[in-house]
């Protein structure tokens, strides 16, 4: 009796297998938590991140669903407010993709935002078939706000100055310390960008929801809605539960279709591929470098805390890796960056124009954030593609200090000093800045300015002049960007890879490999040279220091503490 229960039971495991294998799929994705950008970069960032999904593998999972019979349907929990606009308009560009196959695509939610912002999330949402709201959801759309704390006066009352100067007008990293409320130029550049999210947004949803342009724009103004408001409206289809959700996809999917993450169904296929191509890994490939994170001179960074940083070190490294292998015949940069120092913008500049020098063509993806020095990097670039809610832009520099003598009179410090050489208390926070002193600040701001905007010049084949009616320190949208040639294709990463393939003359399927491809030794032990493949290993637990001496003092007064070509604020649309 024994011997046929245990046969029974391996009878039943090999059908689960086989039903596994070869039945039909429901592919499903969790969003809520976010995703990430590139691939791991050093041991601390692979235990922090070992459940989040990459974006690469969603879009590259989705399409590849679109052409596999066995996958039937595709349901997506969305919500959350960690994934930027940009990358939600990666995702929604995979999702349409794959609705075009014909099968069956379903968002759903708990909450398009409890007490907050949901813009983003039910933007994604509006590219599905149907759209599903928990009962206790709502669904927070509420337009778009660009909004800044202002603490000069209270810095005042307590006898802190701050001296700041910058180029140009719309440069406005300092403004928080340094004004009372917006300037005419942050404030006009301000409402132009938020102007174009919300046009964005309001067009999906009349695209996607059967509303007027008027009628889409109208919402805006009156969320945010209750669950049984956002389904009379019609913005979406059911209210459920998850239970009530799968139920309903398992319907037409079938009763039989088995559940499985859009990131192991992509990892299954790639290992497949892997072991078919084995015999002929040698071929020509575009090679993808990943520019995330604020720029520093040095190392990459990792927090134990959370964040990133883009070190020059590392990001150089890969790319001279990449202009050394003559199977890298292209190279994909990938930037999301606010930017940083300017030195260190400056070197992986370089890189870039070497590799366009020696023939192999380099094309941009920006992701959320290219912007200051992520633009300084961009820049030489043969092609840049960029989604139409990137932030990008924010050519310009800025410099400044805190001012505290009057708060160390104020509590009885005094301070004195010794000092050889007449710039050696120059940054020195117990005195503005003398009339020669601002000479020599104004000097290095003209000079990195008329550098930058050159550069841009050059890279974009624009005249200087052009540039600088663009440029300024003005943050434009990708969509902006590309209408005043600052971004030349709008898109995301399967867009850019397109076109560095054919300009490099490869065929429509060769791979995409990061590069360079570390192993874990290679992530640990020192690099045997400035070009040895661990030189692109990026493990520091190390600190900021683009503003040389002064880049505590910086940080303290709320500087970007990374450099001058920072943009400023939190640039997170929500």
């Amino acid at each position: 009796m024994a011997d046929v229960i245990l046969a029974r039971q391996l009878t039943e495991q090999v059908s689960r297998l086989r039903q596994r294998q070869s039945g039909p799929l429901i592919l499903e994705l969790d969003l809520t938590d976010g995703i990430g950008e590139g691939p791991v970069a050093d041991p601390v960032s692979a235990i922090m991140s070992r459940r989040k999904i990459r974006l690469p593998d969603i879009i590259e999972g989705l399409r590849r669903a679109h052409h596999d019979d066995r996958v039937r349907a595709l349901v997506v929990k969305v919500g959350g407010g960690r994934i930027g606009l940009a990358r939600m308009q990666e995702i929604r560009e995979a999702v349409s993709g794959f609705r075009e196959s014909g099968k069956l695509t379903v968002a759903w939610a708990e909450t398009f935002g409890e007490f907050t912002h949901g813009n983003v999330p039910y933007y994604l949402a509006t590219a599905f078939d149907r759209i599903y709201l928990q009962p206790s959801g709502t669904l927070g759309l509420t337009g778009i706000a660009v909004e800044q704390l202002f603490l000069h006066d209270a810095l005042a009352k307590i006898g802190i100055a701050f001296e700041s100067a910058k180029r140009y007008e719309y440069k406005s990293a300092a403004d928080n310390l340094t004004e009372r409320g917006f300037t005419p130029p942050a404030r006009e550049a301000s409402e132009r960008l938020a102007a174009s999210i919300a046009e964005q947004i309001s067009a999906a949803i009349a695209e996607r929801r059967g509303k007027t342009a008027e009628q889409a724009r109208a919402l805006l103004d009156r969320g945010p809605f209750l669950a049984t408001d956002a389904l009379a409206e019609g913005l979406v289809d059911a209210l459920g539960y998850r239970d009530e959700v799968y139920a309903d996809v398992r319907k037409e999917a079938g009763p039989d279709a088995t559940l499985q993450y859009v990131a192991r169904y992509q990892r299954g296929h790639v290992l497949a591929q892997r072991a078919r191509r084995l015999p002929s890994r040698r071929q020509d490939f575009v090679a993808v470098v990943y520019a995330s994170g604020p720029i520093r001179q040095g190392r990459s960074t990792h927090s134990p805390l959370g964040g990133t940083a883009m070190g020059s070190d590392t990001v150089a490294a890969a790319l001279r890796s990449a202009l050394a292998d003559q199977r890298a015949r292209a190279v994909l940069l990938r930037v999301n960056s606010p930017g940083g120092s300017a030195t260190a913008s400056d070197t992986i500049w370089r890189e870039v124009v070497r590799l366009r020098a020696a023939g192999k063509p380099v094309v941009v993806s920006m992701s959320d954030v290219a912007a200051s020095g992520g633009y300084f990097i961009a820049a030489p670039a043969d092609v840049i593609v960029a989604q139409p809610g990137t932030i990008t832009g924010s050519i310009g520099v800025i410099m400044g200090k805190p001012v505290l003598a009057d708060a160390l009179e104020r509590v009885g410090i005094t301070t004195d000093s010794v000092a050889v050489g007449s710039g050696a208390t120059m940054l020195a926070p117990t005195h503005p800045f003398t009339e020669e002193e601002w000479n020599r600040i104004n000097s290095w701001l003209d000079a990195i300015y008329q550098d930058f905007i050159g550069k841009v010049a050059s890279g974009r084949r624009m005249a200087v002049e052009r540039v600088h009616e663009v440029a300024r320190g003005r943050v434009w949208t990708g969509a902006d960007a590309a209408q005043n040639g600052l971004v030349d294709e709008l898109g995301g990463m399967q867009a850019a890879a397109e076109i560095a393939r054919r300009r490099a003359g490869l065929p429509a399927d060769a791979p995409l490999r990061v590069y360079p491809r570390l192993t874990p030794l290679d992530q640990l032990r020192p690099p045997t040279s400035s070009e040895s493949r661990p030189a692109a290993a990026a493990f520091d637990l190390g600190f900021a220091d683009a503003w040389g001496p002064a880049w505590r003092l910086a940080a303290r007064a709320g500087l970007p503490p990374y450099g001058p070509l920072m943009l400023p604020g939190n640039w997170t649309i929500n």
